[in-house]
């Protein structure tokens, strides 16, 4: 018997799950841009299904924070305030220098097994941008990040680093956006950036993820 019959068979994806996948990656990845008002109807042409889960998808949506509805007007898409992007930078920079800290503590062979694991994400981002696939690269980079913070060991500090993890999807993806460059900029610096986790210095980690934020902060301005 071949092995997939063995395999339970995925979950088929609800119309409502659908629409909200549709629209919560293209407000993450800026294509649909924070302030621009959607309607249902256009949404469940783009996702070939009716209003109804549109609706649903809508009300999801809004209890994550990224829409505003507005009876028979439609759903504001809610931009990111100039000072929730700050903050968001400031608790992405406490709490990943603190698991960076946490991590120069243990032996060399553990910090090296993590950047192995961690640096093909690397690779991937360089292979995202040069198909200039930047929204790709947004996810690419949130997940490196959230690979530090995990690290980490502290369980708690991970799960605050995942409550913040579309912000920061979207703030990447706003900045790589704006300036392209920037992107293989961020390359660079992630490379550096493991290369001080893999020597245990977790001072040049704070002092180079600090700059790294500092650029981000710098374009979105």
């Amino acid at each position: 018997m071949p092995s997939s019959a063995l395999s339970p068979a995925s979950p088929p994806v609800s119309a409502a799950d659908r629409a909200h996948r549709y629209v919560r990656e293209r407000i993450l990845s800026g294509e649909i841009a924070g302030a621009a008002m959607i309607t249902e109807g256009e949404i469940a042409e783009a996702t070939g299904v009716s209003r109804t889960p549109v609706r649903e998808a809508f009300l999801r949506l809004q209890a994550e924070g990224l829409l505003a509805l507005h009876p028979k007007r439609g759903a504001l898409v809610q931009p990111i305030a100039p000072g929730e992007a700050d903050d968001v930078f400031e608790l992405r920079e406490l709490i990943e220098a603190h698991a960076a800290r946490r991590i120069a503590a243990r032996p060399a062979v553990e910090r090296t097994a993590l950047v192995a694991d961690l640096r093909p994400l690397v690779a991937e981002q360089s292979a995202a941008v040069a198909a200039d696939d930047l929204p790709a690269y947004a996810i690419l980079d949130a997940r490196m990040h959230q690979g530090i913070i995990d690290a980490g060991g502290n369980a708690l500090i991970g799960e605050i680093g995942r409550t913040v993890r579309d912000r920061q999807v979207r703030l990447t993806a706003g900045t790589v956006r704006r300036s392209p460059a920037r992107a293989r900029a961020f390359i660079a610096e992630h490379a550096r950036l493991l290369d001080h986790v893999e020597a245990g210095d977790a001072a040049a980690y704070a002092d180079a993820l600090a700059r790294h934020l500092a650029a981000a902060r710098e374009v979105l301005a």
